[in-house]
């Protein structure tokens, strides 16, 4: 198994997804979106199209209505129904090495961020030798925006968005915030390009009013990289009284403020969709939609704040979430939309976020001289057209674990005692239920090898750096008043 090479693309295949939409006019848009793509026709053909790239944070893999949940996303389904469903699109665990991948085209282990997310206490960001995505869309002249959640470093302002290719910047730098207030331990984390903001308003309902006014004063001749990085769902758990009526009907006040999060999202992103028609737009705009990471259910990852009851996520039918190298937490809840160059229907071919970058730049007529080596390859016929994926994926390696696929075979190695390594066919078993490694040993050794390979060429994890910095600088810790009381003083 090699660590950066993709299979070759295989041979077009008739225009009929298994899932293609129904009916003569499902077909024929099908045949027309596909006819595009084959006998040679080649992506670089098209027009460079606008892109509109919507992260959202924390989201999970059943928490959309296309996926069957009762939470309402009509925009999201709108665009699930008329483009393109990826059922095995793949992420890092957590939200920093998702976001860091997507930019460079390069698993995380490569710079030092596979573990953990920058803390709001952190002094390190993604390396400023990293050629990122909006620097080489620049360089072929698309104007680029983010709009939205940074986290790839905010203590040194070499590692800020405008500072790393980015035109135009509006949202906050950290992992975490109050979604009313825009502060995180109680410091404002809120900034238009370098400038520090204080602002009133819901961080949902201003990301989509600004990514709005972006779209609606760009001259639609010139090519636009909009990133979208909304922090909803993730904790905490807030949303405007008029999303919290809309499901008065869910009980536990959790899961209501949960499920008003992705609907008030799912608004926003409909009005930006909207403001794209408006201007011209809409036609040549390439929209992609996923979640950085699967839903939380584990509180050890729900952020630095304090989380009370159960967490509201579903992943369903993946096992666990955010933070873990299960299906829970990398398989995320994604599609991908282009009017007449993306044929409607699932594409279940395996994509990894590392390959988005060579593919958007593959799209845009962008050079990636500059980059260092990548791990992603260009997956445009995965998306458009349906044909097969990766044949090999990285989930994870790091100090103390690591995880690999290797067609459908998967290995989790739990490095750290007491170990455990376990193997899954996820074709016979998404759920990862079935540990079936005492049954193929020799496949177990063969993945392991894999993971040890990766772990050879891996950066130090700056977060463990920055850990123990920040343990052994921190001031005395001296029991309460309470513990005293309680006579637990030699405890």
């Amino acid at each position: 198994m090699t660590d950066r090479d993709l299979p070759p693309a295989a041979p077009a295949r008739a225009p009929s997804r298994r899932d293609v939409l129904a009916g003569s006019a499902g077909f024929l848009a099908a045949v027309s979106g596909l006819s595009l793509l084959s006998s040679g026709a080649r992506a670089e053909a098209a027009p460079r199209p606008h892109i509109l790239y919507i992260v959202a944070d924390d989201l999970g893999f059943a928490d959309v209505g296309f996926r069957g949940s009762d939470i309402r996303t009509p925009n999201l389904d709108a665009l699930a129904a008329t483009g393109a469903t990826l059922s095995q699109f793949y992420t890092q665990p957590m939200c920093t090495p998702t976001r860091a991948a997507l930019l460079t085209g390069r698993y995380p282990l490569r710079y030092g961020l596979q573990v953990g997310v920058i803390p709001s206490g952190a002094s390190y960001g993604l390396a400023t030798d990293e050629f990122l995505l909006p620097q080489a869309l620049k360089e072929v002249g698309y104007r680029t925006a983010l709009v939205g959640k940074w986290h790839l470093g905010h203590a040194d302002r070499k590692y800020w968005p405008r500072q790393r290719g980015f035109d135009y910047f509006y949202g906050p730098l950290v992992g975490e915030i109050d979604h009313f207030k825009h502060e995180a331990h109680g410091v404002t984390d809120w900034y238009r390009d370098n400038t520090l903001l204080k602002e009133e308003g819901y961080d949902t309902e201003l990301f989509g009013a600004d990514a709005i006014r972006q779209i609606a004063g760009h001259d639609a001749k010139t090519p636009l990289f909009l990133y979208l990085a909304f922090t909803a769902p993730h904790t905490p758990y807030q949303a405007p009284q008029r999303y919290l009526d809309a499901y008065a009907g869910i009980a536990d006040p959790q899961r209501r403020a949960y499920a008003a999060m992705i609907t008030a999202m799912d608004e926003q992103i409909g009005k930006v969709v909207a403001a794209l028609d408006a201007q011209g737009m809409r036609e040549n705009t390439l929209i992609v939609f996923h979640s950085d990471n699967g839903g939380t259910r584990d509180k050890m990852f729900a952020g630095e704040g304090a989380v009370a009851g159960d967490l509201p996520p579903s992943n369903a039918p993946l096992r666990a979430g955010k933070g873990t190298l299960y299906e829970g937490g990398t398989r995320v809840v994604a599609l991908a939309n282009w009017p007449g160059r993306i044929a409607p229907g699932a594409a279940e071919g395996v994509m990894h976020v590392v390959d988005m970058l060579p593919t958007l730049a593959k799209l845009a007529g962008a050079s990636l001289g500059k980059a260092k080596p990548l791990d992603g390859g260009d997956v445009w016929q995965v998306l458009a057209a349906g044909q097969p994926g990766r044949a090999e994926l990285l989930y994870n390696v790091d100090p103390t674990q690591g995880a690999v696929r290797e067609g459908d075979w998967k290995l989790v190695w739990h490095v750290a005692l007491p170990p455990k390594v376990e193997l899954f066919d996820l074709s016979k078993d998404p759920s990862e239920t079935t540990d079936l490694s005492t049954a193929h040993p020799e496949k177990v050794a063969q993945l392991q090898q894999c993971v040890v390979d990766f772990a050879r060429t891996m950066a130090p994890p700056l977060f463990y750096s920055a850990a123990l910095k920040a343990t052994l600088s921190a001031p005395l810790a001296q029991p309460g008043e309470a513990l005293y009381e309680m006579g637990l003083e030699n405890d």
